[in-house]
C-alpha cells in the first residue's frame, strides 16, 4: 500500500488555515523568509513548494535568492537583518550550503524563536521532517485513515508512539542534517528505540532484513525487495535524479508487493514535512507575540 502523503498533508492543512485566521485577527504577523544560495533546479523547486503552501495558508513569504556565494560575514549580516525584523517570524536556510558556508555557527545569527527547522541545540521546535515521519507511522497505527487527527502533538502522543513502537525494530538509514539526523533526533526526544545505519556500518543488510520499519535518507538506491522483511513499513526521504525524474532510495515497483506500506517519491513524506514547517512558523509567531496571543 502506498502512503497517501498528499492527502494526509491536505487534511492537516485544515487545522493550519483555521489557526492562521485566529492569529491574523489578533494582529500577529506571519512571515517566512527562505534563503537560497545558488541556482540548483531542485532547490528552487523546493522553495516554490513552500511559497505555494504559504499562499494557500495566507502567510507572507519572502524568497531571498543569492546567485553568487557571499562571504561568511556578509551572509551573517543578512541573517542578522532578518532576525531583528519584527515582521519576520521564521527564517530558513536551504541546505546544502556552499562548502565555505557549511558551519553550524551560522545558526547563531538566527534567534531560537525564529529558527523553525530545529537545527539549534536548545531549540523549542521539533524537526518538521521528524514529525512528518511520526505522522506516517500514526497513519499506520491508527488503521490507515486520513484525517486531521493525524496531526502529531508530542505532549499528547508520546505514550502512543512508545506503546506502538515498543515491539518494533526501526532502522534509520543515513545521518545527514537534512535527513537521518533530524529524524533520529526526533526519535531520541521521544525516547524511542531505533538503529542508525550509515555508510560505515558493517553488513547493514542484516539489519534491514530484521526491521519492521525502515526509514531511508541517503539519496541513492540502497534498498531492493530481497533486503526486506515481508510486511515491513518503508518510508523514504532521500532524493536522487534518474532519467530526469526524482526518485527515492528504492524503486517503488520493486518493493510494493513485499512491504505493507511504502512512501512514494515525490509526494510521500515531503508534503507532510512542509505542513509541519508552517506549523512551527505559527508556533514561532505565537512565541514572539506572546502578549497579543494571551
Amino acid at each position: 500500500m502506498k502512503l497517501p502523503g498528499k492527502q494526509i498533508a491536505e487534511a492537516l492543512q485544515v487545522n493550519l488555515k483555521q489557526e492562521v485566521q485566529i492569529l491574523k485577527k489578533k494582529g500577529i504577523p506571519l512571515k517566512l523568509v527562505d534563503i537560497l544560495i545558488g541556482e540548483a533546479d531542485d532547490q528552487i523547486s523546493f522553495v516554490k513548494i513552500k511559497e505555494k503552501m504559504a499562499q494557500k495558508l495566507g502567510v507572507e513569504f519572502e524568497f531571498v535568492h543569492l546567485i553568487k556565494t557571499p562571504s561568511f560575514e556578509n551572509f551573517a549580516n543578512i541573517l542578522k537583518g532578518y532576525s531583528v525584523d519584527p515582521k519576520v517570524t521564521g527564517i530558513i536556510v536551504q541546505q546544502p550550503l556552499p562548502f565555505q558556508l557549511q558551519t553550524d555557527s551560522l545558526y547563531n545569527f538566527i534567534p531560537l524563536s525564529k529558527e523553525i527547522e530545529g537545527h539549534k541545540l536548545k531549540t523549542t521546535f521539533c524537526a518538521p521532517l521528524g514529525l512528518a515521519i511520526l505522522t506516517a507511522l500514526k497513519y499506520v497505527f491508527k488503521g490507515s485513515v486520513v484525517s486531521a487527527d493525524l496531526f502529531v502533538d508530542l505532549s499528547k502522543d508520546t505514550d502512543f508512539f512508545k506503546k506502538n513502537l515498543r515491539s518494533k525494530k526501526v532502522v534509520i538509514i543515513g545521518r545527514g542534517m537534512t535527513g537521518g539526523l533530524p529524524i533520529g533526533e526526533t526519535f531520541k526526544k521521544l525516547k524511542l528505540d531505533f538503529l542508525s545505519v550509515a555508510s560505515q556500518t558493517f553488513e547493514p543488510h542484516a539489519y534491514y532484513k530484521d526491521a519492521d520499519i525502515i526509514i531511508t535518507a541517503v539519496g541513492k538506491k540502497i534498498i531492493t525487495s530481497d533486503m526486506l522483511k515481508p510486511g515491513a513499513v518503508l518510508l523514504n526521504v532521500g532524493l536522487r535524479r534518474e532519467d530526469e525524474k526524482l526518485r527515492g532510495d528504492y524503486e517503488e515497483d520493486e518493493v510494493k508487493d513485499v512491504s505493507s506500506l511504502y512512501s512514494s517519491t515525490p509526494g510521500g513524506i515531503g508534503p507532510i514535512d512542509v505542513v509541519y514547517l508552517f506549523k512551527n512558523l505559527l508556533d514561532a509567531s505565537k512565541l514572539q507575540n506572546y502578549q497579543k496571543f494571551h
